[in-house]
């Protein structure tokens, strides 16, 4: 079968029907040739304006009169329709259509001058872009409003650090005069109730005087905790890592807690130990501190206490090891709570349960690992781990540790100074009870004016640090400078932050923390002795 060119066009025409879009053809006098189904229909022109040889105008002017250009007059609008599908070779517009739908018209110009219109509707498509834009619209504006309040949070959280940060440093400020103004009165307390213990031995008023000095004791503890909490919180206390001697810190404990061991009928072992390890003296010292005072405190009579260090790799493990009460597994939160404590260990000591919640602070702002192994009424251990140093030479501390004290009979010259009266007098009670020929003074304006000095050279200075006029570091260099340049000296301080620490071990001074313990005190003041050459005599 052979098909001719007519029939190729019958088919062609034939086919256009089932373009989805509407598509019609003009000839060079913009009369309409052909169109198909689709454009009647979208277009809903009447059968007169389909039919071939139909003016563009015609159809144009049609559309116009039915609204579909917008108002106005209608021949200016069909005329202006057509410029625009006329005016360049190819256009696109849109346009919505007086039942609202939104056509998108292609047209071309024809290389004889006629042209070719396919549109679509494309209202679906329009509506969602709308719709999307809107949407951006809305989330521009969401985000918008979120900048502008996470600005004004931001503002509000940068006014509020301030305040915050001008709040720690008042807090600050605070507790370093609270633990001097506080500590005071406490310090005089305890100097003068030591006394009295000693000379109240195989007395009636032995054991009231014993009694008065162990609530002494637990206002101290109470306090020191509370205002330690208080600067770890404040984050007042500064971590200062450096390379220590751990026997050091050994020697301290033992001379610290050998009387307390001694009296409770607890053997306290100390094992010596050659480590050296990168640690805050200070802070590590309080976390020691904590851990002897409770292992001694919940441990029954006639127990035992060990604390050693046992290398773990590049680590040294600080175990303080004791036969005390112990504790489960599910009691262990409770312990490290803040005011909280076990129904047994209430019964056997006073407190506030404090200790070992500072311990846990410290840790956590020293960045260590404290181990935890406890079996209820057979004892605990706990563990401290530190960083291990290897071949360095770590300066040893210029506080004196010294063996356990004998209380004999002190042949020393020593000077006191203080700006407390209750602090020197008690002071100057205790040291003569010891056999010490003791001179005191508020100032260093006072020992020169009433010259102290003059044919009495003392063999140690116990010195206040907050003196009124000048630092008692300052005090002590003018001492020296003007009694003589080896005259041991020992800061005695309520301030336990390290900085002052490191000024005094820095100038060869020993520091005895407030409110002092006569054991630490005598222990101190025989290391001094020993260092200027005197001997101390037993009674």
């Amino acid at each position: 079968m052979v098909f001719t060119q007519s029939d190729a066009t019958a088919s062609l025409l034939a086919a256009m029907d089932f373009i989805p879009q509407g598509l019609a053809i003009f000839d060079a006098g913009l009369r309409l040739s052909v169109s198909n189904r689709r454009y009647n229909e979208l277009l809903s022109l009447p059968t007169d304006l389909t039919r071939s040889g139909s003016a563009l105008f015609d159809i144009a002017l049609y559309l116009a009169e039915r609204g579909d250009f917008g108002e106005g007059d209608a021949a200016r609008l069909a005329i202006e329709r057509i410029n625009t599908l006329t005016a360049s070779p190819t256009t696109v517009t849109l346009r919505m259509t007086s039942a609202g739908q939104t056509l998108e018209f292609h047209s071309s110009r024809l290389p004889d001058g006629g042209l070719v219109i396919s549109f679509s509707d494309v209202t679906a498509r329009v509506r969602a872009e709308q719709q999307l834009e809107q949407g951006n619209q809305s989330l521009e504006r969401r985000v918008g409003e979120r900048t502008a309040l996470l600005t004004q949070v931001n503002r509000e959280l940068e006014i509020a650090r301030a305040k915050a940060d001008a709040a720690n440093h008042d807090k600050t400020r605070f507790l370093a005069a609270a633990s001097h103004d506080l500590l005071q009165p406490l310090n005089a307390a305890r100097l003068y109730t030591s006394t009295l213990i000693e000379r109240a031995k195989s007395t009636g008023f032995a054991e009231l005087a014993n009694s008065i000095e162990a609530s002494l004791t637990a206002v101290e503890d109470i306090m020191s905790a509370l205002l330690d909490i208080s600067r770890i919180d404040s984050g007042a206390l500064k971590p200062q890592p450096a390379a220590m001697q751990a026997q050091d810190l050994l020697k301290k404990t033992e001379v610290e807690f050998a009387p307390l061991a001694r009296e409770r009928s607890i053997s306290l072992r100390i094992v010596p130990t050659l480590a050296n390890v990168l640690a805050d003296r200070s802070l590590v010292g309080r976390i020691v501190q904590n851990l002897v005072s409770n292992a001694i405190k919940y441990t029954p009579v006639g127990g035992k206490v060990l604390v050693g260090l046992r290398r773990r790799g590049n680590r040294w493990r600080l175990d303080v090891i004791d036969t005390g009460i112990g504790f489960n597994k599910d009691q262990q939160r409770l312990v490290f709570a803040e005011f909280s404590r076990l129904e047994r260990g209430a019964r056997m000591a006073q407190g506030l349960g404090l200790g070992l919640s500072i311990v846990q602070r410290l840790v956590t702002a020293l960045q260590l690992t404290l181990e935890v192994d406890s079996v209820e009424g057979r004892g605990s251990r706990f563990s401290l781990y530190l960083p291990a140093l290897r071949n360095v030479r770590v300066a040893g501390e210029r506080e004196l540790p010294v063996a356990e004290v004998e209380f004999g009979t002190l042949n020393l010259k020593v000077l006191c100074v203080d700006n407390e009266i209750a602090i020197l007098e008690a002071m100057e009670g205790l040291l003569t009870h010891w056999g010490c020929d003791v001179r005191t003074a508020l100032s260093l304006k006072q020992i020169d004016r009433e010259r102290l000095l003059e044919g009495w050279y003392p063999d140690l200075v116990l010195m206040d640090y907050h003196l009124d006029q000048t630092s008692g570091l300052d005090a002590i260099e003018w001492l020296r400078h003007n009694v003589g340049g080896h005259l041991p000296a020992a800061l005695v301080t309520a301030d336990r932050s390290a900085a002052v620490r490191s000024l005094a071990e820095d100038r060869g001074i020993a520091v005895v923390t407030k409110p002092v313990k006569p054991a630490a005190l005598r222990a101190t003041i025989s290391g001094l002795a020993n260092q200027s050459g005197r001997s101390v005599r037993a009674g």
